[in-house]
């Protein structure tokens, strides 16, 4: 026997007319849109999706702590590589051309150095480099940025123009032009390459600044009798920075590339300091009997490089949440 009824006419049409309003309301719509699951003592369906045991702040914290602690290995690496590594790495420590074993983790050179030992070292010339290669292009350009922002006008117009200027031409050519003005090492190349993201620094900071500058608080600060400097230090800066300092992550990396490609071109640290593009250099031409030489040191760039990179995706995914 059927269930379902004729329609009725008159008033028990309205009757109808609510049945179907509820059937439609969502209180009264089960999971899977079924009609039957309304129905009183129909059985509720089973969510055919699986929940992730690790929430959203779960995986920001571990999308900035595991590109965090690979650039404090490095770090550390960098201030005390005796604590990692034993022996020096311009001594011979045993046969050329070893590939990697227990002994020597990443094998030996051409020379029968420890590649292990070197690399290391080679922290303190390649990211120590890279720091101070930032540090110039923070400062110098979020100060060119800051003051064309802030200031306006003229004053604006001519450090824009210079920035243009810079933006202009290719950063590993400017790079090498002040490398062969000021000499070789890995101190010249780090203020080649800082010079070089100056441009980038300076044109971030100046948008976030024009932006900030125009908000209700800084008007409000300003009509409370707030004086120029005391704005831009207690309002203006302190709401601008962090976009610039995510860029100054991103460009930790970038850097570490740019050292290491004057290093590979002969143009950073001299041999035999154990520069990890010079080690590279090293090795190029060992790459079909001693692929380590090679292999080896790059994935080690590249591990540092991308984490800096997630690295600043992870502070700019915290500055929007």
């Amino acid at each position: 026997m059927s269930i379902f009824t004729p329609p009725v006419r008159g008033s028990d049409q309205r009757t109808t007319d609510k049945h179907d309003a509820a059937s439609h309301d969502p209180q009264h719509t089960s999971p899977t849109g079924s009609a039957a699951a309304t129905l009183p003592g129909a059985p509720l369906a089973e969510p055919t999706g699986r929940t992730s045991r690790f929430g959203p702040g779960t995986r920001k914290a571990a999308a900035f702590a595991v590109p965090a602690a690979v650039i404090l290995i490095g770090l550390a690496w960098a201030i005390a590589p005796g604590l990692f590594a034993h022996g020096s790495p311009t001594e011979t420590v045993g046969a050329a051309l070893q590939a990697p074993s227990a002994q020597f983790w990443f094998g030996t050179d051409a020379t029968g150095r420890d590649l292990y030992t070197r690399v290391i070292y080679g922290a303190s010339e390649s990211i120590v480099g890279a720091l101070v290669a930032v540090l110039v292009g923070f400062v110098a350009g979020t100060t060119l940025g800051v003051l064309a922002g802030s200031v306006g006008g003229l004053l604006d117009e001519a450090l824009m123009r210079f920035v243009d200027v810079l933006l202009a031409i290719p950063a590993l050519l400017l790079s090498l032009s002040i490398v062969i003005l000021l000499g070789f090492g890995t101190t010249n190349a780090a203020i080649a390459v800082g010079v070089t993201s100056i441009a980038v620094f300076a044109r971030l900071a100046r948008s976030q600044v024009v932006s900030v500058r125009v908000s209700e608080y800084v008007e409000a600060a300003y009509g409370s009798g707030g004086t120029f400097w005391t704005v831009l230090w207690r309002h203006i800066l302190p709401n601008s920075l962090t976009p610039v300092v995510a860029l100054a992550a991103l460009q930790l990396g970038s850097a570490i590339l740019q050292i290491s490609t004057l290093g590979f071109l002969g143009y950073g640290a001299p041999p035999p300091t154990p520069e990890w593009g010079l080690l590279i250099a090293e090795g190029r031409n060992y790459v079909a009997t001693a692929w380590w030489l090679t292999v080896l040191p790059g994935l080690v760039v590249v591990a540092i490089v991308l984490a800096t990179n997630r690295l600043s995706h992870a502070i700019r995914g915290g500055e929007a949440a």
